[in-house]
């Protein structure tokens, strides 16, 4: 009896033990995840929170061309002018750690991606105290490496933002260019690459091609119906006649794929809305010689013009109470967010400011809206390649914050709706260049 008495009580030792060291695990990684977005950020206060600095922690770096320094981490608190705030993200992988009592040792890789989509590869090594029950970090040491091959492609990093404490996390980084998640409540992403639909299923990170049948030349605009059933996407058939030479038409199609059906008639048409009613699909579409926002039964039929100010207005995307549509507009001669009702009527300017901001999200709880911002006056271009960053508005107060550090994006980062079910979380993607 009092070996099984001995054995219950040591198997209930190994697991509070695994238990604890799962808790400090997850703590661990945390903040370092928070140590580096918020040097990315600028954010002084919050990345000082992140470390305890004695007389011996130390700060070590080496680099690639044989230059190392040796500093006291103090600097860590008072960083120097120009390596602070430079915006970007940092993406760990192969974590290894040591945790003993109240201190451990981190080592892990570094991919540094900048807000010209330029990598800094490193591997580091985080020393780190556990202080009133909250680890903190006390030295490091960072050893900078060029790659063994040149980069030969775009990296897509396929992201997740926490609205609610700023966490970032990457699902996916994939030497292959994506573009523009939909977040199924599912726990799946849909995504597009070189015409074709995929999955991303956000446990085991695995990708599979959706099947679209003959529609093989999808761009960035798709989304998925209220009920959760539908999928609608931009086919582009470069086979019809058009002064463009190629001519881009709204479908809809089973979410679990199968044959696409056409609903426009007419192109060039994109895919950006689907009202809450299951009912209407609203879309940008060029006509003479202008893009302006349409709404057509999702059934097909007559398509509806609902906005008709010189300059282009885009992004239509329905509040989830059917009230609003967003849209981005440049009737102003600046790129700008507005929303007006779902009939087309009473249009209402959102944002003011310098930077070229586009294609704005609802929450599906009517709290927010995010958008992009590029933060160079990009006239009514939306391009790949640029230096954006995501905001969030509060849709009673107007009040807009930053929910990500510049990066390197643009076209493809967040075309299209991409929020969680429980509207705290959105995804979309950032990239690094050859």
């Amino acid at each position: 009896m009092q070996k099984y008495i001995f054995s219950f009580a040591l198997t209930l030792v190994i697991i509070n033990v695994f238990g604890q060291f799962q808790k400090d695990s997850l703590a661990i990684v945390q903040l370092l995840e928070k140590d580096g977005a918020t040097w990315r950020m600028g954010d002084a206060k919050g990345n000082a929170e992140c470390w305890h600095i004695g007389s011996n922690s130390r700060n070590m770096v080496s680099f690639a061309d044989g230059r190392s320094f040796d500093r006291n981490a103090s600097a860590m608190l008072k960083p120097p002018t120009g390596l602070f705030g430079g915006s970007g993200f940092s993406i760990h992988s192969n974590y290894k750690m040591s945790i003993g009592g109240n201190t451990a040792w981190v080592s892990h890789d570094e991919v540094s991606i900048d807000s010209n989509g330029k990598e800094t590869l490193s591997r580091e090594v985080r020393l780190l105290e556990k202080f009133a029950g909250n680890w903190k970090l006390v030295g490091q040491s960072a050893h900078f490496y060029n790659p063994e091959k040149p980069k030969a492609d775009t990296t897509s990093f396929i992201q997740t933002v926490d609205i609610t404490n700023g966490r970032i996390e990457t699902v996916l980084s994939i030497n292959k260019h994506f573009e523009a998640p939909n977040w199924h409540p599912d726990n799946y992403l849909i995504l597009n690459s070189k015409g074709k639909i995929y999955t991303l299923d956000l446990v085991s990170k695995k990708l599979k091609e959706l099947n679209t049948g003959f529609a093989i030349a999808c761009n960035n605009d798709h989304g998925i119906s209220p009920d959760k059933k539908w999928l609608a996407i931009s086919n582009t058939d470069k086979s019809v006649p058009s002064p463009t030479g190629f001519k881009s038409e709204v479908y809809i199609l089973p979410i679990s794929g199968g044959e696409p059906r056409k609903v426009t008639t007419e192109g060039l048409s994109y895919w950006h809305g689907w009202s809450a009613d299951g009912k209407t699909l609203a879309y940008c579409a060029k006509r003479n010689d202008n893009f302006d926002i349409y709404t057509i039964d999702v059934n097909g039929g007559k398509e509806k013009r609902l906005t008709t100010a010189e300059g282009l207005d885009d992004g239509p995307d329905y509040s989830s109470d059917g009230k609003y549509i967003y849209f981005n507009s440049y009737r102003t001669g600046h790129m700008q967010i507005w929303r007006m009702l779902a009939d087309g009527s009473n249009p209402e300017q959102l944002t003011i400011d310098e930077n070229s901001n586009w294609f704005a999200h609802p929450s599906p709880d009517n709290k927010w809206i995010v958008y992009i911002s590029y933060t160079s006056d990009e006239k009514q271009a939306h391009l790949f390649g640029k230096q954006v960053k995501l905001r969030l508005m509060n849709t009673e107060t107007k009040a807009i914050k930053d929910i990500t550090p510049v990066f390197f994006g643009g076209q493809g980062t967040i075309n299209v709706p991409s929020w969680s079910a429980d509207s705290k979380r959105l995804a979309f993607v950032s990239y690094s260049v050859k």
